[in-house]
């Protein structure tokens, strides 16, 4: 499933959970939070941009 989420530009809450190793709740979080820059919103689904989410992640730890 990784070359899967490697490949794709959108992550539904599954797979955020899978590539970053956290559960559902709190994947569900971040995305709620309006301070993120990575969340898409297409209907009532939350979708993670891929690049952009490294790119958030990568500031945490910085």
């Amino acid at each position: 499933m990784t070359d899967k989420i490697d490949k794709k530009a959108l992550l539904n809450v599954k797979e955020m959970c899978e590539y970053l190793g956290i559960g559902q709740t709190k994947a569900r979080e971040l995305l709620a939070d309006p301070k993120n820059s990575f969340t898409v919103r297409i209907g009532n689904r939350l979708y993670a941009h891929k690049g952009r989410l490294d790119t958030w992640l990568l500031n945490q730890i910085l």
